[in-house]
């Protein structure tokens, strides 16, 4: 494997801090590195101070533009081995430039969530729907025709692999299950974390450019959180996300117990001196990183069936799933104030994180897959007629506009 290229096409830089999102697709090119490939991430977004340092771990960063014909030289000169869409919106605007000019390289899209689960979600929420009358909307269309367009694409969740597989009928040959990865030495003994006694107060977090997340807090700040403050008076909930709205900033109301701190600088020590993690997302998809390190952090957490998803082992959970007010109140103030139900479900944690997240369960396969596909990419590729028509439909229509904005650019 010495010598081969990964190309990483990020939506935005990696910000490991402020989202799951950024800790995930660093995981991924952890993968590529212990197999000795040389890493390049590249991305048309602008930086911010909570980017990861790239360079501190041998990835070479790599400055793109929309719409531009840089990318193609640099994409040709560099000849990368496998090109990694960092979601679908990035395939869309890249993947037909990656096709024309390394046709050879293998095209891996990590969806990182199914953004058209969610929005289907969010309508369904809107109009007190289910979410199946949403399920074919705009975003469906896009998002499956990137699937198809690629050769592989990682799903982080089992329920939505088998909702592409058995609902949408994408083939399985396209779509490979790859969760959070979590090794040995992440699984800390319960006893290496503060105990029921040494924890105080309720913690939420999560980034606030997310919708889900967003709505959470507001779900938490007028459904949920009066009902708790009232039956215990000297509890607070500590609120923690990357990229707090003015609205979000308006909600600190300390005289209420509800305490907006913005940006953790350490997630898991925040949520660690909590006594029990607050999740109570009304849609989404994918996994909740927040919710991994609740459990990373023997905390038990208190969160809906969307939230759970893809991550219970059996039918346990370290807490609460719910999705009904009056009995996520209840649970939350029993997970809180009696110690053996909060000792029961810390004993959870454990056998979740080895059956679902373990890296060594989830590596070796997924590397596998890759050195088969490298191999055997022309017959694979002729086999996946949907994504040959899309690719030459796509290429053809992306190539016009592709080109008609790089000429008028060109004249500004």
């Amino acid at each position: 494997m010495a010598g081969k290229k990964l190309l990483v096409i990020g939506k935005v830089w990696p910000e490991p801090s402020s989202s799951a999102a950024g800790t995930r697709i660093l995981q991924i090119i952890e993968l590529f590195k212990e197999e000795d490939y040389r890493v390049i991430f590249a991305s048309a977004a602008g930086e911010s101070e909570f980017s990861a340092d790239l360079e501190a771990i041998d990835i070479t960063r790599q400055a793109i533009r929309l719409n531009h014909p840089d990318f193609d030289t640099f994409i040709a000169q560099l000849k990368p081995d496998i090109v990694l869409f960092d979601r679908f919106m990035t395939e869309e605007q890249f993947g037909w430039r990656v096709a024309e000019f390394c046709p050879d390289a293998l095209r891996i899209l990590d969806t990182e969530d199914l953004h058209f689960l969610r929005e289907a979600r969010k309508l369904a929420l809107k109009h007190n729907e289910q979410y199946d009358t949403h399920l074919v909307n705009e975003i469906t269309v896009r998002e499956l025709a990137s699937i198809y367009r690629c050769d592989l694409s990682l799903v982080i969740s089992e329920f939505e692999v088998e909702l592409l597989r058995e609902r949408l009928g994408v083939p399985n040959s396209l779509l490979h299950y790859m969760p959070f990865l979590v090794d040995w030495s992440q699984l800390n003994p319960v006893n290496e974390n503060p105990g029921f006694g040494q924890r105080n107060h309720f913690v939420t977090i999560g980034n606030f450019l997310h919708p889900p997340n967003l709505d959470s807090i507001r779900f938490l700040k007028y459904e949920i959180w009066p009902h708790i403050r009232k039956e215990l008076p000297g509890t607070e909930l500590h609120v923690y996300g990357a990229y707090p709205s003015k609205e979000v900033l308006d909600m600190h109301k300390p005289e209420n117990g509800f305490i907006v701190k913005g940006r953790a600088e350490d997630a898991m020590e925040v949520i660690r001196n909590g006594r029990v993690l607050l999740a109570p997302l009304r849609f989404g998809a994918g996994l909740k990183g927040k919710l991994l390190d609740a459990m990373l952090t023997a905390t038990p957490s208190v969160t809906t069936p969307i939230g759970a998803e893809g991550m219970r082992y059996g039918g346990d959970w370290p807490g609460v799933v719910s999705e009904n007010v009056a009995d996520i109140v209840h649970q939350a103030i029993q997970l809180y104030t009696q110690e053996k139900t909060w000792m029961k479900a810390q004993s959870h944690i454990i056998p979740t994180l080895e059956a679902k997240f373990l890296t060594e369960n989830h590596a070796q396969p997924f590397l596998d897959k890759i050195h088969v596909l490298a191999g055997s990419i022309h017959s694979h590729r002729s086999e996946n007629i949907f994504g040959q028509i899309l690719q030459h439909q796509s290429n053809a229509a992306s190539r016009y506009m592709g080109k008609w904005i790089q000429e008028k650019n060109s004249k500004n």
